[in-house]
């Protein structure tokens, strides 16, 4: 194995080929491989074309584009570094829609850069990022003429739909998959600056919640008062399902529940935060709510919560017609922290639901989808070899943080394999994923590329 090439020498070869780089990035983010629309399904097979041919010329063998029931999966290996460890990369190049179109500066599928950041639909989130990984490898062998490590690929085009197919793929290739260690690099800085290890998740338990009342629609003049009604049995039911100060009443919800560990706790505490900001910059309301006594961190880090995402039912259109509605259907989630067991939190709320729906309402719980949450150990050494290098990368201490979201892949090769994942993100916190005028700052796709080649080369080394 030849010597390490070192983090200056990789900067070296990342802004000799930058030109290039930048370019094929932007030929991919032409590309749109809107997963959720089937109108693009060609678009998004001609974007796991792209990506294929990527990882080939980056080195990578054995590459395949895996047929799904809907959008293909993209696999490639390199096995030749006997007695190294092997990391399993894994990213997406689905992407959501752009609508609406008419609040972009410039059109979502035409990359352009503007004060240092490429504006396109998924410019961080996650073609970016996802491609820094590819580019990693291939700086690796033009320095080394192999790689320092072990090396497989999963890339999918559903992420943005859900995930079904790496879903079933993965418990079912388990040796295939195996590895040390998983790499994913779909999240972001704490801030501009900030070398950032994700180490939790929150997971997820999507829900409908359908209440009927009488058999149809009744006039509310001949029947109010005496007839139940769908809409406001489930606004009762929901409303007391969490209190005024959004503390969960469910028996045995928070039973499973672990405060952080104070060194975990101390480090949230240092990191750049201001409460009135963050209520006028990123909430916009006028106030922040949730239980008292914790911190904003606390709230969107380490604590559950429940949810109401919206409801359905009864009359809204122009006018007025006076109806009694016999049906009426709630989206509800529960965001769950690690040790809470989505199977038992259901279970709770359904026996929950069952005890306190009104009299003459029938609800029914209908789960459309649930994964845990997940803590991964900052004392793992890949965990340790990343933050080391995301320092060195950077300039200053990386920090450990969560996050209040979910991501499902993650929680699947815990679960499936048994490895844990390094949450490397190069995205910013207002880089508007999602959102119309996404952007991905171009200094951090370069940043990305060489601070994962580094990663790898020092994990291996």
């Amino acid at each position: 194995m030849p010597s390490a090439a070192g983090l200056a020498a990789i900067n070296q070869w990342v802004d000799a080929n930058s030109d290039r780089l930048r370019e094929e990035l932007f030929a991919l983010l032409r590309i749109p491989s809107v997963s959720t629309l089937p109108e693009h399904k060609d678009d998004v097979v001609r974007a796991a074309n792209y990506v294929a041919d990527a990882l080939e010329t980056a080195g990578l063998e054995n590459v395949e584009i895996i047929p799904t029931e809907r959008h293909p999966l993209i696999y490639a290996d390199w096995l030749h570094a006997p007695g190294k460890p092997t990391i399993l990369c894994y990213g997406h190049y689905d992407v959501q829609p752009p609508d609406p179109l008419d609040l972009w500066e410039t059109p979502p599928f035409e990359p352009t850069v503007r004060n240092g950041n490429i504006y396109a639909r998924g410019a961080v989130d996650d073609k970016g990022q996802m491609y820094t990984h590819i580019k990693a490898c291939e700086a690796l062998r033009a320095l080394h003429g192999t790689f320092p490590v072990n090396l497989k690929f999963l890339i999918e085009g559903e992420e943005e739909i859900g995930g079904a197919s790496i879903a079933k793929y993965v418990p079912e290739h388990k040796e295939k998959l195996r590895a040390d260690v998983a790499l994913v690099s779909d999240t972001a800085l704490y801030a501009e600056g900030i070398p950032t290890l994700c180490i939790g998740l929150r997971g997820l338990v999507y829900m409908e919640v359908e209440a009927a009342g009488p058999a149809r629609d009744l006039h509310s003049g001949l029947y109010g008062g005496a007839a139940p009604n769908a809409i406001f049995g489930l606004v009762e039911l929901l409303a007391k399902a969490k209190n005024s100060d959004g503390v969960v009443q469910i028996p045995g919800f928070y039973s499973d529940v672990k405060e952080p560990a104070s060194a975990e706790l101390e480090s949230w505490e240092s990191l750049p935060f201001n409460a009135g900001e963050y209520l006028a910059n990123e909430v916009g309301s006028t106030a922040i709510t949730g239980e008292p006594g914790r911190t904003v961190f606390e709230k969107t880090w380490s604590r559950p919560t429940l949810e109401v995402h919206g409801i359905a039912g009864g009359f809204t259109g122009a006018g007025s017609k006076t109806v009694i509605p016999a049906k009426a259907l709630a989206k509800v989630s529960f965001r769950l922290v690690p040790d809470q067991d989505p199977e038992k939190i259901i279970a709770a709320f359904r026996t929950w639901i069952k005890s306190n729906t009104p009299a003459g309402i029938q609800a029914e719980v209908r789960v459309l989808g649930a994964g845990p949450g997940l803590l991964v150990n900052p004392d793992h050494p890949a965990i340790s070899v990343a933050a080391d290098v995301f320092s060195e990368s950077l300039g200053r201490k990386t920090v450990f943080t969560r996050s209040g979201g979910s991501i499902p892949i993650v929680g699947d090769f815990a679960r499936h394999l048994g490895i844990p994942t390094i949450l490397m993100g190069f995205g910013l916190p207002d880089d508007g994923l999602h959102s119309p005028n996404e952007k991905f700052k171009l200094a951090n796709y370069y940043q990305g590329i060489a601070t994962v080649a580094y990663f790898l080369e020092r994990y291996g080394g």
